[in-house]
């Protein structure tokens, strides 16, 4: 454990760009204490082996915790790293012995789901991101574009390589986790808006005045979307992306009663 501090004393201060319309994704409320240990991290971004890691490493933690354990993924699986398509398949499939998963969704996910349903929008998508998740997909993406390969024939590779039930999974994922005066989100909330209020695309995309301000409500956000080398202590917030496939480092974070610490 690397450090350990109260999540209920105040903290200290330390935009969609192609989100569309979609149904609003469900939000989840537990009650606080509900789970002995809670372990959360954010911001996969196709980064299989270090997932695997995290997982390992969280077991490792647990074995001595009796009670209820929750693993809370905070969206952004796909993207940048090498093996988007294995950490879904891994994250899709039955969590560890004594342990529950919810998997929330990230804007980068959502986005992976547009593009499949709609891949018409293949350049735009590739401007923001998703070559390296197609290749995880075994489509080389480069080569069709300079084959001069229409829309339609783009569209039937792209979904004869990605499994239905990779997409599936991602439409089914929640967006918002509530645990008492916790909240599990992606991105962050809009200040001072109430959490039933929010809107999908601000707790996907969200950043400025969230960072700065913080969420304006009587919760503690535990967040990732906006990367820093080491996790980040905004105002009555927590930032976990820790840019793993950039750094290395996925950072874990846990809570135990009313603890809060970094694996």
């Amino acid at each position: 454990m690397g450090y350990m501090f109260n999540y209920l004393r105040p903290w200290r201060q330390q935009i969609p760009i192609l989100a569309g319309s979609r149904k609003k994704r469900a939000r989840l409320t537990f009650a606080e204490g509900e789970f002995a240990a809670v372990y959360a991290m954010s911001d996969v971004h196709g980064c299989y082996n270090e997932l695997v890691e995290a997982h390992r490493r969280i077991e490792q933690d647990a074995v001595r915790i009796p009670g209820p354990k929750l693993i809370v993924m905070l969206g952004d699986y796909v993207d940048r790293g090498p093996d988007s398509s294995a950490v879904l398949e891994f994250l899709s499939k039955t969590p560890p012995p004594g342990f529950q998963r919810f998997v929330l969704c990230g804007n980068h996910d959502a986005e992976l789901v547009t593009l499949y349903r709609k891949p018409a929008r293949i350049l735009e998508w590739l401007g923001f991101a998703g070559t390296e998740t197609l290749h995880s997909y075994g489509i080389d993406i480069e080569h069709l574009l300079q084959s001069a390969a229409g829309r339609e024939t783009i569209a039937r590779v792209i979904r004869n390589m990605i499994p239905e039930r990779h997409i599936q999974f991602l439409e089914s994922l929640p967006i918002m986790l509530r645990m008492g005066r916790v909240v599990f989100v992606h991105a962050g909330i809009k200040p001072g808006i109430d959490l039933n209020r929010q809107k999908d695309s601000d707790l996907m995309w969200i950043r400025q005045p969230f960072l700065d301000e913080g969420p304006q409500l009587p919760v503690l956000v535990i967040h990732g979307h906006t990367p820093a080398r080491i996790p980040t202590f905004g105002p009555q917030r927590i930032g976990i992306d820790t840019a793993v496939s950039a750094t290395g480092r996925l950072t874990v974070l846990t809570i135990k009663g009313t603890r809060v610490g970094i694996l």
